[in-house]
């Protein structure tokens, strides 16, 4: 129970509906954002064939990382926490070195 505190008090939620919606959301994006990663390569015609299994996966990693950071502002939204979800974008992507994106 104290780690579930902890955050709370690190994230600045008020209750433990709020975090279950957060560990919802942030399961639901990881899931999604998988599942339509092969699809998309497919429809843009990337394949270990035409680019190699290197060349492949470092494709479909950085393709997944763009659509997960959109879609988890997305579901943040659907799901009622888009203030929490957009807050954490921003730090990650200043952690990343993509700060002007986000001031």
């Amino acid at each position: 129970m104290q780690i579930l505190e902890k955050l709370k008090a690190r994230w600045g939620i008020d209750n433990n509906w709020q975090i279950a919606v957060i560990f919802l959301v942030f399961a639901i994006t990881g899931s999604t954002a998988s599942l339509i990663g092969k699809p998309i390569l497919n429809f843009l015609n990337i394949t270990t064939e035409s680019f190699g299994t290197f060349g492949y996966w470092t494709i479909r990693i950085v393709l997944l990382f763009i659509v997960y950071q959109f879609m988890l502002v997305f579901f943040g939204w659907l799901f009622g926490q888009y203030q929490f979800f957009w807050n954490f974008e921003k730090k990650m992507l200043r952690r990343i070195g993509l700060k002007r994106f986000v001031d």
